[in-house]
């Protein structure tokens, strides 16, 4: 541990002569990735100070305890080992989560994707709670949110909705929401007053840029049409609506929002790359064994992950066995709790399969 650390220590000076480079600072995203970098790296090396100082105090402690005649200064060397010995412990611990391999995602925007399920207009209805939630979230995170494309229903609910994030941390926080997301409540369409559960599916897509994804104009199909919202209602008298098919993939993106074609062109295009990019992803984990995977954050976007019920004022996150009754500050978009628990999992999982020799 103490020869990787020399090492980022190295890496840290360099990182520090770039951002005074002008070059680097009349680059705005070359300085923001190397800034993001200094910052990750200077945690560390804080941490390794802390390391380095309890390590030589348990040298000096275990030098008195051999050689000193003083019982006075045996004993007062005792105590501070037992102590100084569980500073190591917690040091290491931490130093250990700081320098796992980092997800190669982690620093990216993200597309995310919620689709009704199973419940017919209820979960339409729930579609429009997620989307809600995340807003909030976003809200409380300072990140930008751009909607890019929707389906709404007659009543306030979407059959689909797509929007964009855009901010610090957006990946690393939002990657735990994929997955099918159910709901246990009375209906506002139910005169019986029965519990329906119905379900929402969410795909968290890391963005990806022109330059990492490139499509070739000869490998898409693109048709316009004309916009139209709930029960066949016209929204657009031209055709502004924009249909794009990769045809290597088969993959489909529809973006109407904008009245602008240009404008729905683009942002049809931004979640096709998004989505080319996830695709390519989720073939390379499916190479790794189902044993290494993670026991959070698989990508299995079929996995129920997370109840919401409202009868008991209920949220329970399935993958951790999390349970908390505060059902309305959740969807108020206060995750902070539910995904502080799962990234602190995902750490101490990796770091088991780090330990086993495992690639997590």
């Amino acid at each position: 541990m103490l020869e990787l650390i020399k090492k980022i220590r190295e890496r840290h000076q360099e990182l520090s002569l770039l951002l005074a480079d002008p070059k680097i600072l009349s680059d705005g995203q070359r300085y923001k990735t190397v800034s993001k970098e200094f910052n990750d790296l200077s945690e560390i090396i804080h941490l390794a100070g802390q390391y380095e100082k309890v390590l030589q105090a348990l040298v000096e402690d275990e030098k008195i305890k051999r050689e000193s005649q003083d019982k006075d200064l045996i004993e007062m060397a005792k105590q501070e080992l037992a102590e100084l010995e569980s500073k190591k412990e917690n040091l290491e611990q931490r130093l250990k989560f700081l320098l796992l391999p980092k997800d190669p995602n982690e620093g990216r925007n993200v597309i995310v994707e919620i689709r009704a399920g199973s419940g017919g207009e209820e979960a339409a209805l729930f579609v429009a709670n997620l989307y809600r939630m995340y807003s909030r979230f976003a809200e409380s995170k300072g990140w930008k949110l751009e909607l890019l494309n929707s389906n709404p229903t007659g009543i306030g609910g979407f059959k689909e909705i797509i929007f964009a994030l855009d901010g610090l941390d957006c990946f690393s926080l939002m990657k735990f929401e994929g997955g099918v997301h159910r709901v246990q409540r009375v209906p506002v369409t139910e005169a019986s007053g029965r519990i329906h559960t119905s379900a929402a599916s969410v795909a968290v897509l890391p963005e990806a840029d022109e330059v990492e994804v490139q499509i070739k104009p000869e490998e898409i199909r693109i048709d316009v049409f004309r916009s139209s919202g709930p029960g066949g209602q016209s929204v657009n008298t031209t055709d502004s609506a924009v249909r794009i098919t990769h045809l290597p993939t088969g993959l489909v993106v529809s973006c109407q929002d904008e009245k602008s074609q240009i404008k729905n062109r683009n942002k049809a295009l931004k979640v096709l790359r998004a989505r080319l990019l996830d695709k390519a992803q989720q073939e390379q984990q499916a190479k790794i064994s189902q044993e290494r995977r993670s026991m959070v954050g698989t990508g299995d976007r079929s996995e129920k992950i997370r109840t919401y019920n409202f009868p008991q004022n209920r949220v329970t996150d399935h993958r951790i066995g999390l349970t908390l009754h505060r059902l309305q500050d959740i969807l108020d978009g206060k995750l902070d709790e539910i995904t502080e628990a799962l990234r602190q999992k995902e750490q101490e999982q990796r770091l088991q399969n780090l330990q086993l020799g495992k690639v997590s």
